[in-house]
């Protein structure tokens, strides 16, 4: 085995990351793309498209269905033909696949599922991350291993492909939907050459032998009676059971080819720390940050990250958890209605007891549970902090809940949401733009420049309203000199830029500026008028937190440099201006280099009016003297008309006022039925 060395680093995101394994080691990928799975998928279709090869010299047969039922028959049919076969899916696009699974599972195939955790429709449908979907899987016979980050979700995925072919159990890989698969990140990427090295040849030839083949026959997919069904169930244990010492030892070669160790539970933290939080995906990061600040004011708190869910193993676990430890709380970021309590909640438990019955621990801890984060709800060092001081009270809350307001059945947990671990060094900025303005393509570009040419890390995070085109995006970058290990939004941001003029008058924006702050606004009023233009709220944060402030016509620039209404370029330009991140001549080199890689395809016209744009953008760019007194002559717009009726009011409004956290749980209703005719009101107020 060769020893760890330095690979390539590259900026992508978490759908990337895993694609870029799963397409490498597979002769075929069944699709049906569901958010936020998608990008998997169509990555896999495009490089397929293109000729790109997986580690055999072959160019992968990618397969899109009508559903993702479709997509599990085919991921199930091609593997009988002893084809290693993957697919990506989230939410009830997984829920489509489970009569396959069982039956993969059953038949002990290998196999990985690539899933983008997502909520499940319930009351209501969402689009967005938790683990409710793939803990709707886990009785099918998948192993089931977990990732924090896009890091891991790319090392994962190899661990995955690897470890099925020695277990034949197949695996589920997931990871946080939204927050690990959307979020750019600065990773090592693993090159072909260490992959093959961790897939074993002569377990791939196993698989294809066990293939169903006229020329070898035998029976598979029988039907059982009575007499023989529940030895056929038991007959696979030794199989499972085994599982657990694959995975670590697949974990444990990777970790010689990268320098990356992983452990099926990771712990961090004090080494005998009397209070640990146990869970699984991206809140980890946030916990481990979080304890690192409170250790250091002298309290004893760990975390550990479940990584294989499935098989659960109790001695692996036990032998994670400090001996010190006397209180756990068990954060799951699901809700199974009517349960005795969350799913991992209860697999700690019943681990922890299996422990003390066999002898592994001498007493139990006392073991909480509670729920966070559903529907990619925010999971801050707040909320964790919040979390550490409830274990510590003297009557902890169990069946807790974090981060809302639950004031029907009490569950929710206080915290201070001013609490804030984010470095000085770390540069912050949030970009408000209109959907399909181009702002997220420029700032995903921005990321590109800064991790791809330079040593900073950085990170990049986009918040879509579900309208998707022409409603709100807020893209939130963090950049600085070491790993960024953040999975939350930026509440304390060191610069704002708002790209689309009128949202200044809607949008509550500058209430994320830190004191001192720079404010870039796109406005067709000049830098001498523009401040009477804006809203009281919004001068006073300006006066109150002594606010940079600078000013563009950006559309003006657009429009007379040829291209229409594209402000993305200009407005990219304006930060790397203002922020700091890089010296602004080297900035606008690379932001150049980026446009003629980017658009040279659609001939030199266009390079050069993006050109023209990047050079008249400093020109128009003007800074504001702010006044030591507000003059403005209105407030800010409300969200709906005075006359809309008291439900839009008191629920729609808040929503579209981006104060949708802040409303309580007996303020939405039960069953999902909301009043008709409500959108109206939202739309005559634009």
């Amino acid at each position: 085995m060769s020893e760890a060395k330095q690979n390539k680093l590259v900026t992508v995101d978490g759908g990337n990351a895993v694609a870029h394994i799963a397409y490498r080691v597979s002769d075929i990928c069944s699709i049906y793309p569901i958010t936020p799975s998608s990008d998997m998928s169509e990555l896999s279709d495009l490089w397929a498209t293109q000729g790109v090869k997986n580690i055999w010299d072959q160019v992968p047969q990618v397969i899109e269905m009508q559903s993702e039922g479709g997509a599990a028959g085919t991921a199930h049919g091609a593997l009988q033909t002893g084809a290693l076969t993957t697919t990506f899916t989230a939410s009830q696009g997984l829920l489509l696949m489970l009569p396959n699974m069982y039956k993969i599972a059953g038949e002990l195939t290998s196999s990985v599922f690539h899933v983008a955790a997502r909520s499940i429709a319930a009351q209501a449908l969402s689009i967005f991350g938790d683990h409710q979907d793939v803990m709707a899987a886990r009785m099918t016979g998948f192993a089931m291993l977990a990732s924090n980050s896009v890091q891991e979700a790319h090392d994962s995925a190899l661990i995955a492909h690897a470890a099925t072919l020695k277990a034949r159990v197949p695996f589920i890989n997931f990871f946080d939907g939204f927050r690990t698969s959307h979020e750019i990140n600065k990773i090592e990427l693993i090159p072909d050459e260490q992959i093959r090295t961790m897939i074993d040849e002569e377990l791939v030839f196993a698989h294809r032998n066990r293939a169903l083949n006229p020329d070898n026959p035998f029976i598979r997919g029988t039907a059982q009676n009575p007499d023989v069904y529940f030895q056929g169930r038991e007959s696979a244990n030794s199989f499972y059971n085994a599982v657990p010492a694959i995975v670590q030892e697949t974990m444990d070669e990777l970790a010689k080819l990268t320098g990356r160790q992983y452990k099926l539970f990771e712990y961090y933290g004090d080494e005998d720390a009397t209070d640990v939080i146990v869970m699984m995906g991206s809140g980890n990061q946030v916990v481990e940050e979080t304890l690192d600040k409170l250790n250091a004011e002298g309290r004893k708190l760990g975390v550990m990250s479940v990584r294989l869910f499935r098989p659960f193993s109790m001695e692996h676990m036990i032998a994670a958890l400090p001996k010190s430890v006397e209180r756990i709380a068990v954060l799951d970021r699901t809700k199974e209605p009517g349960s005795a309590g969350e799913p991992l909640y209860q697999d700690v438990i019943t681990a922890l007891a299996e422990g003390l019955n066999s002898g592994l621990i001498d007493k139990l801890p006392r073991v909480i549970g509670g729920r966070y984060g559903l529907s990619s709800k925010e999971f801050t060092p707040a909320m964790a902090k919040g979390v550490f001081d409830n274990l510590a009270d003297d009557k902890p809350k169990n069946h807790f809940t974090v981060g809302i307001n639950d004031d029907v059945t009490h569950s929710s947990i206080d915290y201070d949401p001013s609490f804030n671990i984010e470095p000085d060094n770390v540069t912050r900025a949030m970009f408000f733009g209109l959907g399909s303005d181009g702002t997220v393509s420029a700032n995903k570009n921005s990321i590109k420049i800064i991790g791809e040419s330079t040593d900073l890390f950085c990170q990049g995070y986009f918040v879509y309203d579900s309208k998707k085109a022409g409603s709100q995006t807020t893209s939130h970058l963090r950049f600085g000199p070491d790993e960024i290990r953040a999975p939350y939004l930026i509440t304390s941001a060191n610069f704002i830029a708002c790209h689309k003029s009128n949202f200044i008058d809607q949008v509550e924006m500058l209430d994320k500026a830190a004191d001192g702050a720079v404010f870039l606004l796109n406005s067709p009023v000049g830098p001498d008028k523009v401040w009477d233009e804006l809203p009281e709220p919004v001068q006073k944060q300006i006066i109150d937190k002594n606010i940079e402030f600078y000013v563009i016509d950006a559309s003006t620039v657009a429009r007379n440099a040829g291209m229409g209404r594209r402000i993305n370029t200009i407005m990219q330009t304006c930060f790397f201006a203002l922020s700091g991140v890089l010296p602004r001549d080297e900035a606008i080199a690379k932001i150049k280099a980026a446009i003629e890689k980017t658009y040279m395809r659609k001939g030199q016209e266009i390079v050069e009016l993006n050109f023209k744009a990047v050079d008249a953008s400093l020109d128009h760019l003007h800074k504001v003297k702010v006044p030591s007194k507000i003059s403005a002559k209105h407030g800010m717009m409300p969200a709906v008309a005075p006359q809309a009726p008291k439900f839009v009011q008191e629920v729609t409004a808040p929503m579209l006022a981006g104060h949708g956290d802040d409303l309580p749980v007996s303020m939405i209703p039960v069953d999902g039925t909301y009043p008709s005719g409500t959108a109206r009101w939202e739309k005559r107020n634009i």
